[in-house]
């Protein structure tokens, strides 16, 4: 009877390795979207560029029908500042990001503002969208 010999591969099966990769792919280029806020807003459009260095800090919310969310957590317009306080805190950061809807009446946000900067609060973002294309429609 002869004797078999087995030598080593010296090669590597790659192919389920890159299958897999290329499914987790999918999935994150799908969902990465969807996990910037459950809120949803019309963001107003300007023409203004778009930050480049991604800063930390809260978030704060105002739908179209003036509720207030603290890092997509609803509070009441009458108490934001405690639960955004709290939220300041928890993170050490004393930067806030404001996303209000574009339907939302102009003396809503301007009452929030003026809140924000009772509490001491300096560092202030407005969150927009990008308006598409240059040209603006006024003479």
């Amino acid at each position: 009877m002869k004797r078999r010999e087995y030598r080593a591969m010296a090669e590597i099966n790659v192919t389920n390795l890159v299958d897999v990769v290329l499914v987790l792919l999918i999935i994150f280029m799908i969902s990465a979207p969807l996990l910037q806020s459950g809120i949803e807003v019309d963001l107003p459009k300007t023409r203004a560029a778009a930050l480049e260095e991604q800063a930390e800090g809260v978030v704060l919310t105002i739908d179209k029908k003036g509720g207030i969310f603290v890092n997509d957590v609803w509070t009441r317009l009458d108490n934001f500042e405690d639960a955004l306080d709290r939220e300041l805190r928890r993170i050490g950061k004393s930067s806030v990001f404001l996303r209000a809807d574009s339907l939302v009446n102009y003396g809503v946000v301007v009452d929030v503002i003026g809140r924000l900067k009772g509490m001491g609060i300096e560092e202030l973002g407005l969150i927009t969208a990008k308006q598409e294309g240059g040209n603006s429609n006024r003479r």
